[in-house]
């Protein structure tokens, strides 16, 4: 499983995933969920992938190849006019690659062979934007009231995002949020861990403002995950003392 997370804030997108794959508590892989291409002055986009793992590599090198096209062929990731076109194509790139999976392992339906993307990223002269893009090929933007997405093991995590995030707040904190969020779901669940991969692009910057591989020896991660669980202690031993002879 995975567990990724794409935010906007006023200044711009911050992205966090891990990179764990497994198919049992014995075999335990590392692999990159957390991609991006640019053109500087121009562009920036980025994706994180959840599911299966053969389809969302398929996806990437398609991607891949297509950043490598010549000029006269049709590039959507460096030519496309909008980011809604960008998510319209690699929308459509995620079902056919989901159905031929599935057709060639005889699935038929909805299987084992979905996946699932987070898009995000910035066009010059227009606003960053973040996209959730399901297998189907379907996809929803990112609002005022659904100001970030996740995919993968998104519930133990969530509960800080929604009392903690506020649009107008740094980078900086941002990224402090997301390691709190990222280290209850790795307290949680097996199937997420270390190394996680860190992205932020500023707001018409165009290249990546900060990015970052967190490994297991990180000093800052581990900070925050021992002042979180401390402070966690801390609140609970803080709250009224509960009585069975408590008056009506």
């Amino acid at each position: 499983m995975t567990y990724c997370v794409g935010m906007v804030l006023d200044k711009g997108l911050v992205m966090m995933s891990d990179t764990r794959t497994n198919s049992g508590v014995d075999n335990i892989s590392v692999f990159r969920k957390m991609f991006y291409w640019k053109v500087p002055g121009e562009r920036i986009i980025s994706v994180m992938t959840a599911g299966n793992l053969a389809t969302t590599q398929a996806v990437i090198s398609q991607l891949e190849e297509r950043t490598k096209a010549p000029e006269d062929r049709d590039n959507t990731l460096l030519k496309a006019d909008t980011m809604f076109q960008v998510a319209t194509e690699i929308g459509k790139l995620l079902r056919e690659t989901v159905k031929q999976t599935q057709e060639s392992n005889g699935v038929k339906g909805r299987g084992r062979f979905t996946a699932s993307i987070i898009l995000a990223g910035q066009i010059k002269g227009m606003e960053p934007r973040l996209f959730l893009i399901y297998p189907e090929g379907n996809f929803i933007e990112a609002s005022f009231d659904t100001p970030f997405f996740q995919i993968g093991e998104t519930k133990y995590g969530r509960p800080i995002i929604l009392r903690g995030y506020d649009k107008t707040m740094s980078f900086e904190d941002a990224v402090k949020l997301l390691m709190v969020s990222f280290d209850s779901t790795l307290k949680a669940n097996l199937s997420v861990g270390l190394p996680l991969d860190l992205l932020v692009i500023e707001r018409d910057g165009f290249e990546p403002t900060h990015e970052r591989r967190i490994m297991h020896d990180d000093h800052y991660f581990q900070a925050v995950s021992s002042t979180w669980a401390d402070a966690l202690r801390h609140a609970f031993h803080a709250l009224p003392d509960y009585s069975f002879y408590a008056e009506d």
